[in-house]
C-alpha cells in the first residue's frame, strides 16, 4: 500500500473518530436532561397558563432545554411576557438566534411582552436581516410605530422590509386581512389616501370585516374627519348592536375625544356582551379610575385577576389601585401570590 493511500485512510479514520466522540457527547448532553424536567413540560404550561405558585421556575426550566421541540418552545414562549425577570429575557434572547424559525417568531413575540417599546430596537432590530422572511416581518411588526430617532440605525433596514412587505402582500391573492396588513403599512408610513383605499378594498370583500371597519374609523379620525369617522361608527352599532368589539370601539372612540363619562357606557356594554375579555375590562378598569371611580375599577380588575390568574399586567394595576385606597391587607395578599409565581418579578423587586 502506497504511503498517500495509507495517510488518506489513517485521516477518514481520524476523521471518523472525531465524528463519533462528537456524536456521543451531543446524544450525552440531550440525554443528560433531568427526568423530572424532561418529562415536566405539559404540567409547567399548564402551571404558567394558570397562574399557579411556581410557575416562573419551571418555566423557566423547561425553556432552558436543549432537547425540546420547536413547537412546544415556541408554546413556552407565549407564556413568558406574564413572567418578566432579568432570566426570562435572556431566555427570550438566547432564542432570538434559534435555528428554527418558528422559535425566533415566538421569541420575537416574548421580547415585545417583556420589554417596553421604545427598548426594543437593540434587541429585535439585527433580525430585519434575518435570512428567513417570515422571520424579517416579524420582527418588522413588532418594531412598526416606532420613531425614526428610537429606531436609529435600524431605520433604513426597516422600511427596506416593509417595502419587501408591501410588495408580496400585493403579490398574493386578494384578501380582507391582506388590505388591512397593507393598511397599516401605509399608515406607518403616512400614505394616508393609499391605506384608506386598502380599507375599502377589504370592505369590498368581506363587508362585515369589524376589524376593517374599526380601521377606517380610526384613520378617518387621524384625518380630521371627525364628522365621517362618528357617522360611520354610529351606522355600524346600528348594524351590529350586539358587538362587543364595537362596542369597545365607541368607548375608545370617546375616550379620544374626550368623552369619558360617555365612553364608560361603552366599555360596560363590551365587557357585559364579552365578560371574559380581559382587555375590554382592562380598559374599563382604567378608565373608571380615571373618573375618580376607585371602587368600581378594582372590581373589574378583581374579576380578571380571578378568571385569569396569570394576567400580571391587571394584578399590578390591582396592587396600585389598592395601595392608593390604603387597603393594604389586599396589596399584602396580591404581592403574595405574585410573589409564590414569580419570585424575581421586578415589580417586587421595586417594592410595590
Amino acid at each position: 500500500m502506497s504511503k498517500s493511500r495509507r495517510y488518506s485512510i489513517i485521516g477518514l479514520c481520524a476523521l471518523l473518530f472525531i465524528v463519533l466522540i462528537t456524536w456521543y457527547f451531543t446524544r450525552t448532553a440531550q440525554v443528560a436532561v433531568p427526568p423530572a424536567i424532561a418529562h415536566g413540560y405539559s404540567k409547567a404550561l399548564k402551571q404558567a397558563r394558570n397562574g399557579e405558585p411556581g410557575a416562573a421556575r419551571v418555566l423557566y426550566q423547561q425553556l432552558g432545554r436543549p432537547d425540546l421541540s420547536d413547537v412546544r418552545r415556541a408554546a413556552l414562549h407565549a407564556e413568558l411576557p406574564n413572567y418578566p425577570s432579568p432570566q426570562a429575557l435572556k431566555l427570550a434572547d438566547k432564542d432570538l438566534a434559534n435555528e428554527a424559525p418558528l422559535v425566533r417568531q415566538a421569541a420575537i413575540h416574548s421580547v415585545v411582552g417583556l420589554v417596553p417599546s421604545g427598548q426594543r430596537t437593540l434587541l429585535l432590530g439585527p433580525l430585519l436581516e434575518d435570512p428567513e422572511q417570515s422571520v424579517r416581518f416579524a420582527a418588522a411588526n413588532a418594531l412598526l410605530g416606532l420613531s425614526p430617532d428610537t429606531l436609529g440605525l435600524y431605520f433604513g433596514p426597516l422600511q427596506r422590509v416593509l417595502d419587501e412587505f408591501e410588495k408580496q402582500l400585493k403579490g398574493q391573492p386578494e384578501s380582507a386581512e391582506g388590505w388591512i396588513q397593507l393598511a397599516r403599512l401605509y399608515i406607518h408610513n403616512a400614505r394616508l389616501a393609499e391605506a384608506q383605499s386598502a380599507l375599502e378594498q377589504a370592505l369590498r370583500l368581506e363587508p362585515d370585516n369589524l376589524p376593517a371597519v374599526v380601521a377606517q374609523i380610526e384613520l378617518l379620525d387621524k384625518q380630521g374627519k371627525v364628522d365621517d369617522s362618528r357617522q360611520l361608527l354610529a351606522a355600524q352599532l346600528q348594524a351590529h348592536p350586539e358587538s362587543a368589539y364595537l362596542q369597545h370601539a365607541l368607548g375608545m372612540w370617546l375616550l379620544h375625544h374626550g368623552e369619558r363619562e360617555y365612553a364608560l357606557l361603552g366599555l360596560s356594554k363590551a365587557v357585559e356582551l364579552e365578560p371574559g375579555n380581559q382587555d375590554y375590562r382592562y380598559d374599563l378598569a382604567t378608565t373608571l379610575h380615571a373618573q375618580q371611580e376607585l371602587e368600581a375599577a378594582q372590581r373589574q380588575l378583581e374579576e380578571i385577576v380571578q378568571r385569569h390568574p396569570e394576567n400580571r399586567k391587571a394584578r399590578v394595576l390591582l396592587v396600585n389601585y389598592w395601595t392608593e385606597s390604603g387597603q393594604l391587607q389586599n396589596v399584602q395578599v396580591l404581592l403574595a401570590q405574585l410573589e409564590q409565581q414569580n419570585p424575581d418579578d421586578p415589580a417586587l423587586q421595586q417594592g410595590l
